[in-house]
Order: structure tokens, then C-alpha cells, then sequence
């Protein structure tokens, strides 16, 4: 139950037009429902304005199933991460409605319409190289799903420089920049050097041997000597973009109450 829902359910209340005992009957699961295998959290909007997002790895094709289909009860928008194709096609099969992405592994379940995209800000999601691009768009598509408009700046890693700075325009325009990176992770200081916003780097374990499977790209962000660099770990495209979101949503919040004011 979000903020939105929850402010209905009192107003039908106060109006009469729900008992005190229908409206306690529909609060019943709140903070979470016991599944056996999953506690899910249906009260998690309320305290992080965001819903519990399925992380899919190392579950079962029937948990997944089972949790999708609890959660889309409560929610109109849901989404699972980190899906593997093979099980994906079941899910499908269970959930025909479902959405699935085999790049990003992103599965969503969306009733009404899509979330309208955010028009004025954008985050630009940028990557060393295209085989960063898996958790580059595991972060492009999570934000809009949130309603975030993304925009892309792919395979313009260090080794060929110019790919990067014929994208100054891009880069310097947005509101927020996701830099994608493996080897020694170099896209990230180059990025941050050149814009005023704020820059989350996310490492990948694209690499060779002594990349360390994503160690060495980690290593070199936490140690960027351009400021403004926030890093999350290996391969989380979807830790970026939920901090790229939160981040903006603070912004616009106070932006909102100075326009006001």
C-alpha cells in the first residue's frame, strides 16, 4: 500500500464510506505478509516512498511466481531484477502480462498506464563498453519504470577518448550521469572531471585476470581523484539508479518549495 492508497482508505473512512472494521481488514497485512518463504514488506512505500522490488536470483521459478503475483495485488507497478532468461519463459507462462527484458534481466508487471517520463531532467547512463551495457541498462530501465527520463551514451570508454567528448553536450546537461565501467574502471574520473553534477560510478566485472573480476574498476572509482564520485558495488546498476532517483527526487522536492515560497 502506498502513500496515495493509504490516503484514500482514510478518506473513505472519515466519509463514511468504509466501516473502521472493512478499513482494519485491509491494513491486515501491513507492515508485511508472512508467504512462509518471503516476508514481504507491503509497508516499505510508506517509510522509503518506494515498493519492494523482487530480487529474482537464487529463488525459485514458483517463489518468483508467487511473489509477483502477491505484490501486483497491492501494486500497480512491480518489478523483479536480476531474472535469468531460462526462467523468465516460465515466469511468462504463469504471468502472460509480464514484461521481460534478456539484457537488462528487468521483469516487470504494469496495469494502467506506463509511468509518465519525467521531461526537464534526464540521467545519462554512459558505459566503457558495450559489454558494460548488460548493468547499464539493468540502471537505464529501472529509472523509467520509476518515470525518470534516461538518456545513453554507450561504449565510449577511455581507450578511444574522443567517442566521449563528442558527447560533451550530453554529458553536461544532465542532471545526473551514471558512469558503467569494467577494466580499470577509468570512465568514471574522466566523466566526473568534466560536469558539475553529481556521478555515480558502477564498476563491472567486465575485465581480464587482474581486473579481479571487477575489484580493480571498484578500486579505481573509490579512489577517483575527481570529486563529486559516489560508487556502488560490482556490477548494481539497479543501486545506482535507485540513488540516481532518490537524489533527483530531493531536488525537485525542494525546488518545488522554493518555486512556492
Amino acid at each position: 500500500m502506498d502513500v496515495l492508497a493509504l490516503r484514500h482508505l482514510l478518506e473513505a473512512v472519515a466519509n463514511g464510506e468504509l466501516t473502521p472494521d472493512a478499513a482494519l481488514e485491509r491494513l491486515r497485512l501491513l507492515p508485511y505478509e508472512n508467504l512462509g518463504y518471503a516476508n514481504l514488506d507491503l509497508h516499505r512505500p510508506l517509510r522509503s516512498g518506494l515498493p519492494e522490488v523482487v530480487f529474482c536470483q537464487g529463488k525459485t521459478t514458483e517463489q518468483i511466481i508467487a511473489i509477483l503475483k502477491r505484490l501486483s495485488e497491492h501494486y500497480e507497478r512491480v518489478l523483479g531484477t536480476r531474472l535469468a532468461p531460462e526462467l523468465a519463459a516460465r515466469v511468462q507462462q504463469a504471468i502472460p502480462e509480464a514484461h521481460y527484458d534478456p539484457v537488462s534481466r528487468l521483469i516487470t508487471l504494469v496495469r494502467g498506464a506506463p509511468a509518465t517520463l519525467e521531461q526537464k531532467h534526464y540521467v545519462l547512463v554512459a558505459t566503457g563498453g558495450t559489454a558494460d551495457v548488460p548493468v547499464a541498462e539493468e540502471a537505464a530501465q529501472t529509472l523509467e519504470f520509476l518515470g525518470q527520463r534516461v538518456e545513453r551514451a554507450y561504449d565510449v570508454g577511455v581507450a578511444g577518448i574522443h567517442r566521449l567528448l563528442d558527447r560533451l553536450p550530453l554529458l553536461r546537461q544532465a542532471a545526473i550521469v551514471i558512469s558503467v565501467a569494467g577494466m580499470e574502471g577509468a570512465l568514471t574520473s574522466v566523466i566526473a572531471g568534466l560536469v558539475h553534477c553529481p556521478v555515480i560510478g558502477v564498476p563491472t566485472s567486465v575485465g581480464y585476470g587482474a581486473s579481479f573480476a571487477g575489484l580493480a574498476a571498484l578500486l579505481a572509482m573509490l579512489n577517483s581523484c575527481a570529486s563529486g564520485v559516489a560508487v556502488v558495488n560490482i556490477d548494481n546498476g539497479f543501486g545506482a539508479a535507485i540513488l540516481a532517483y532518490r537524489i533527483l527526487q530531493v531536488s525537485l522536492k525542494h525546488s518545488t518549495k522554493e518555486e512556492k515560497q
